[in-house]
């Protein structure tokens, strides 16, 4: 069966994960409230599409990589009169587990399907298909959305509406903390008088070793700040993970202090890669600064 994708949200990971979409074969019409960046994708086989409704009408599946909770939550209002029934909306944006539930709830009352199906894995991930996508909802609806899900990456069903934003949200809690230890560990090596690239790499291997470690320790000894993965979408994460841990009657410490170290660079570096990090730290280090580059940062 040849199914027709409708893919809302061409940004910074929306633009490579449709186009591993189209590198596959899948039929896909992109949609973009910037339509010049769905028009883009036209040299790669898409139909870029400026109307909403027209971009989803008659689409097997849609598939959203939008900003916010919120806008996910107007796009799909904007777009039920367009839907044809049994379409299954995949959101694939970061949201609260709350807000996937809600939506799930809506579409399933209309006659429509919904998962959530979170990624993470930045925007190398996306380009070479390699994102770990962490799905919610039923079984059926997961089946017959996992070759579509194949083609971005690894997908994992992992639970009911819902599940797959506390999987992004477990995520980005250890994907924010360890930025943070990973800055202060490269930090206290130059203050301590060791040479930080070197410590980097004699102690990768071991138990410290991690992705971050690898991607963003080196993008730390460069001040390479142009994302990538950014402080505002880290932030938004986090505070999702602690409205997520109020709801569930746990608390978080470390979450809480990492949350407060991106909301310290969040207004003048906002668009800034997540490994920025280091820069928080810095702030709460006068005179401590690691490497002598300049900062390589995203345009204003």
């Amino acid at each position: 069966m040849t199914l027709k994708i409708a893919f809302l949200g061409i940004g910074l990971m929306g633009a490579p994960m449709a186009a591993r979409l189209l590198a596959n074969g899948f039929t896909l019409c992109a949609w973009n409230r910037t339509f010049d960046k769905a028009a883009a994708l036209a040299s790669q086989g898409a139909h870029p599409e400026p109307d909403l409704a027209s971009a989803v009408h008659g689409a097997d599946i849609v598939i959203s990589m939008l900003e916010s909770g919120a806008i996910v939550d107007q796009v799909i209002e904007d777009a039920l009169p367009a839907l044809r029934p049994g379409t299954l909306w995949i959101d694939m944006s970061s949201t609260r587990q709350d807000e996937a539930q809600s939506f799930s709830s809506k579409l399933d009352a209309l006659g429509f399907r919904f998962l959530d199906a979170p990624v993470s894995g930045g925007v190398g991930g996306a380009e070479a298909g390699t994102l770990a996508i962490m799905a919610g909802g039923n079984m059926h609806d997961y089946a017959f959305a996992e070759p579509v899900l194949l083609a971005m990456g690894r997908p994992t069903l992992v639970g009911p509406a819902g599940s797959g934003q506390v999987a992004k949200l477990c995520n980005q809690l250890i994907v924010g903390g360890t930025l943070n230890i990973v800055a202060e560990a490269l930090l206290l090596a130059q203050a301590a008088g060791a040479d930080p690239a070197a410590v980097r790499a004699a102690i990768r291997g071991g138990f410290a070793e991690s992705r971050i470690l690898e991607v963003h320790g080196q993008r730390m000894l460069e001040r390479n700040f142009v994302p990538g993965g950014q402080v505002k979408t880290q932030l938004k994460d986090l505070r999702n993970v602690l409205a997520a841990a109020n709801d569930a009657g746990v608390v978080l410490p470390l979450t809480a202090l990492v949350t407060e170290h991106y909301q310290s660079i969040a207004a003048e570096l906002p668009r800034a890669d997540h490994a920025a990090a280091l820069l928080a730290l810095e702030k709460r280090n006068p005179g401590q600064r690691l490497g002598a580059g300049p900062d390589q940062l995203p345009p204003a």
